[in-house]
């Protein structure tokens, strides 16, 4: 038997529901592969914060540093809308994406037949949809400093800061072409090159990567262009590989097209240790009814 330390953090919402129904699949499955679990269980995000005024506590980044793999559920909810931006249930999140050094997020997003009828598209215009999409998780938008709201009342501004190094996009780049060679050898790099600077940069470093890999087709989109054609034509699409933000919300759409957004799972990699989680939010309308879809988990 190989022994799996897993750290699970539940996490808001419905994060605890659909956390338990994913241990339950993972108590009957791990036996047949030859692997035994030992679960610890942390909190994060808002249940963090009630428990410890900290939405990730040290002793919660400790295990899951030293676990096989962290299993999370979701965080957030209106309650904690109020917070500074620091103590946000979500900072707890990018803080352990962050610490984890998880670079690369996978997002799949497949319609089964069995659950066409659950798309607002057409099943002739869904079925047959299988795309992955790489987003990038450190930089961006959501990492950029500085970023802070400032001035006096009624006349304040914000800022936030988007900023990508070479190397950074040269990495998630590199793990896009790997994947895209063991499905269907087609990447479409998203960006808004036409406006900003970080995309044109994100546009040179994936051209370049691309020539490494001339077994793989590469083609550039604008992010709504890309928005569009994923709803005319999903099928078309194999590898979508996109920066922070951009990925973000590719992503829910992609949900929104095979039916629901409870049924992405998502895997954050790149470091020692993984991350995986739903794609969905905590769902705080829905929590404690037991309605909540725990496929994505």
């Amino acid at each position: 038997m190989v022994l799996l330390k897993l750290t699970i953090l539940p996490g808001d919402g419905i994060g605890p529901e659909v956390i338990e129904e994913a241990i339950r699949v993972l108590d009957v499955v791990t036996p047949a592969f030859g692997h035994e679990l030992t679960l610890t269980r942390k909190n994060i995000g808002g249940a963090a914060l009630l428990a410890s005024k900290d939405p990730l506590p040290p002793d919660t980044l400790q295990a899951c540093i030293s676990s096989s793999a962290v299993l999370l559920g979701a965080v957030g909810g209106p309650s904690f809308d109020d917070f500074p931006s620091h103590l946000r249930p979500e900072s707890g999140l990018l803080k352990l994406r962050r610490k984890l050094g998880a670079f690369a997020n996978l997002r799949p997003a497949v319609c089964y037949a069995a659950l066409e009828d659950c798309s607002p598209l057409r099943p002739e215009v869904i079925r047959g949809t299988d795309v992955l999409i790489v987003r990038e998780l450190l930089g961006g938008l959501y990492f950029g400093e500085p970023r802070l709201i400032h001035g006096p009342a009624g006349d304040r501004s914000a800022t936030n800061t988007m900023r990508y190094r070479e190397s950074e996009v040269e990495r998630i780049a590199r793990v896009a072409f790997e994947l895209a060679r063991s499905r269907r050898r087609s990447v479409v790099s998203v960006d808004k090159a036409n406006v900003l600077e970080c995309s044109r940069l994100w546009r040179e470093v994936v051209t370049h990567v691309g020539n490494d890999y001339p077994d793989v087709k590469l083609a550039h989109m604008y992010v709504d262009s890309a928005a569009m054609s994923l709803v005319l034509r999903p099928r078309d699409f194999d590898v979508v590989l996109t920066e922070n933000m951009f990925g973000d919300i590719l992503s829910d759409e992609a949900g929104g097209i095979v039916g629901s957004l409870g049924l992405l799972a998502s895997a954050s990699v790149g470091g020692p240790v993984a991350l995986y989680e739903p794609v969905h939010g905590s769902a705080p309308d829905i929590a404690g009814q037991s309605i909540a879809n725990p496929l994505g988990a």
